[in-house]
Parts: C-alpha cells; sequence; structure tokens
C-alpha cells in the first residue's frame, strides 16, 4: 500500500511538473515570424515593432507607452531593440495588450511584463489561456504551456476604453479564434489629419474538427458568425491585423519607404480577407 502511494505521488508529482514546463510549438515552418523587421512609423504615434509576419505594435502616449502582442519568446529581443532604434525605451511601456492568447503573440509577453512592469489587459475570454499558458486553449491545449503564464491585471470587455495619456483605445470582443480574440479601435493624428485605425484580429479557423465536436467551446460556431457579422460593420481609415502576411505588409510597406499612412487604407483588402473568411466558415457549417 506505501509503495503504490509512493509511486502515485510521483506520478502526480511528474504530471504536475509537465504541466509547469513551457514547451513552444516550433516555428521551423514559419521562418517569417522570426525574420526581423525594420521598425518604422505606421501614422503618427502608431508604430511596428513587430518581426516580418508577427505584428507588434507600439503607441506612444504623454504617459507613457502602449505594447500590442510580443510575438514568440525569442522576439523579445528584437522588440525591445526595434523600439530603441526608433528613439523610445520599452522601460516606458506601462500598458500591454494583445489581440490573442496564441503562443505567437503571447510568446515574450511575460518577460517584457517583468521588464516594464506594464499591466497587462486580456479580454476575459482569453483571460484562463494566458493566466495558464495555453494550458485550456480550446484547440491548441496540450500537457505543456506553450508560453509563460501571464495573469491580467484588468480584464477586458467589449467595449471598454483603455485610456493613457492622451490616447484612448477601444476594446471589440472577436472570439472564434481564440476565445477572447479582439480587435482596437482608435485614432491618431499627424501634422495633416486625423486617422481612425483599426488593429484587426482576423477569425481564421484553427481547428480541424467539427465545430460541433468542441465540446469545450460550445459557442464556437456563433461566436465566428458574430465576429464575421461585426468586422463587417466597422468604420476605420487605416487597418492592420495580427500577422503581416494578413494587411500585405511587404507590399504595402518596403523597409527603408517613406512615411506613407495612406498605404493602409486598402479597404477593398479587409473586405476580401473577410469574405475570405466567410466562406471558409460556411464551407466548415455545410460539413455534416
Amino acid at each position: 500500500m506505501k509503495r503504490t502511494l509512493i509511486l502515485l505521488l510521483f506520478f502526480c508529482n511528474a504530471l504536475i511538473a509537465r504541466a509547469q514546463k513551457v514547451l513552444e510549438p516550433s516555428a521551423a515552418k514559419h521562418p517569417e515570424w522570426t525574420r526581423p523587421f525594420p521598425p518604422f512609423q505606421i501614422a503618427g504615434n502608431l508604430y511596428y515593432v513587430g518581426t516580418t509576419d508577427l505584428a507588434c505594435y507600439l503607441i506612444t502616449t504623454s504617459g507613457g507607452n502602449i505594447l500590442i502582442n510580443t510575438g514568440l519568446a525569442c522576439s523579445e529581443q528584437q522588440i525591445t531593440a526595434n523600439i530603441k532604434t526608433l528613439g523610445f525605451r520599452i522601460s516606458d511601456t506601462k500598458i500591454l495588450l494583445t489581440t490573442q492568447a496564441h503562443f505567437d503573440h503571447m510568446g515574450a509577453m511575460a518577460a517584457i511584463k517583468k521588464i516594464t512592469k506594464a499591466k497587462m489587459m486580456v479580454d476575459e475570454g482569453d483571460a484562463a489561456v494566458a493566466a495558464d499558458g495555453g494550458l485550456s486553449d480550446y484547440d491548441l491545449k496540450g500537457d505543456v504551456r506553450t508560453f509563460r503564464p501571464v495573469k491580467a491585471d484588468r480584464i477586458l470587455h467589449n467595449g471598454d476604453s483603455i485610456k493613457l495619456g492622451n490616447m484612448k483605445l477601444t476594446i471589440l470582443h472577436h472570439p472564434g479564434h481564440t476565445k477572447g480574440s479582439c480587435s482596437y479601435l482608435f485614432d491618431v493624428k499627424d501634422n495633416k489629419r486625423n486617422y481612425r485605425v483599426l488593429i484587426a484580429n482576423m477569425p481564421t479557423i484553427v481547428t480541424d474538427k467539427k465545430f460541433s465536436d468542441i465540446s469545450s467551446y460550445p459557442g464556437i460556431a456563433n461566436d465566428y458568425a458574430y465576429t464575421l457579422k461585426a468586422m463587417k460593420g466597422l468604420k476605420f481609415d487605416l487597418w492592420l491585423a495580427s500577422h503581416g502576411i494578413q494587411f500585405d505588409l511587404l507590399s504595402k510597406h518596403k523597409p527603408g519607404s517613406a512615411y506613407n499612412p495612406m498605404v493602409f487604407a486598402d479597404k477593398k483588402n479587409y473586405y476580401d480577407e473577410i469574405n475570405e473568411l466567410q466562406a471558409e466558415y460556411d464551407k466548415k457549417m455545410a460539413v455534416k
């Protein structure tokens, strides 16, 4: 009996240790996720500081800065260097946001939070996944964490305002890709005009399963339908996304290009992307 209890304790401890381990999925099939990209000014006080495809955004304000997304764990040094290249400091980051709690956007979040002491704010639907490092993700979950856990300092809900200095962002709850995927709307300005900017989390379908087979996310089909409808009705001047490929970063901004916010005003590109995702959703729903 004693030997059985010891073996059982050993087994439980082994499971706990494995669950606490962080094993980021390989990015070998996505070299653009780690390939450096020169940082640049998008519009006004909004800057691109991510990699070639993992989009990260810096918003500077009179009260410190806001960083949206952090790429993979190895992206920390690139992001920090990109911010420095632009003439800013990572230590001035006061608020951390994400468009979705997946490892390719949350990978360096814990490390940057530790360095900056910034407040982490997460959509309510992704708060648990962020806090457990991906263990409870409905599709990518396994028995190990895919990124270092980050506990939210503030839980966000659809329509909430995020204020810092002279800036105010509005969070838009766009679930489906994750339970708490979200987009952000805000205004920036330069010496010519104001721009309403949308940083969109495009509702790509990540699961190979039928929606009806996902017991851990029974509302997934309705959430995707809601998000697709909501995103079709948004009003904006410029748009960006969680991945560079989704808004054609490489064709719109070549490294070293002159400042030109209007290259990101391609609404046809936005609606084409949404319509493609709608077709993908409809095809998925038609499978019996």
